[in-house]
């Protein structure tokens, strides 16, 4: 038997149940109505939640709201879109740890290298 959940409760979640929304969905709802000023967020690969859209839509409300509030965030990704963000440092970790540029990282590049010429990399990936 369910119980009803109260709205209360609901409301700070964008007022729908995170059961009754994607995964994806459900992290976007937390980003939005619980992340807030003067916080420090650390997240894991945030991407593999959120569709390319909603990673913008990331930062974003990291920009908007969050960070200009005094929030730090520390940020484990791949995701070339979120290493974007203006203000960040991008660190490496290979044999040591490095800070590099956003157009020195290898997931940028990478990304880029296959963006450009993705005909020719899909065929040398499945030849």
């Amino acid at each position: 038997m369910s119980k009803e959940i109260p709205w209360d409760f609901l409301k700070g979640y964008g007022g729908k149940s995170l059961h009754d929304v994607s995964y994806g969905e459900s992290f976007f709802a937390l980003i939005m109505n619980k992340f807030g000023k003067n916080g420090i967020y650390i997240l894991d690969e945030p991407e593999a939640a959120l569709s390319p859209i909603r990673q913008m839509s990331l930062i974003s409300r990291m920009d908007d709201e969050l960070v200009k509030g005094g929030s730090q965030f520390i940020i484990a990704t791949h995701s070339p879109i979120l290493m974007a963000y203006p203000k960040s440092f991008i660190y490496e970790t290979k044999e040591n740890i490095e800070r590099v540029s956003y157009e020195e990282s290898d997931n940028y590049n990478i990304t880029k290298d296959f963006l450009n010429n993705y005909k020719k990399m899909i065929h040398m990936l499945t030849k």
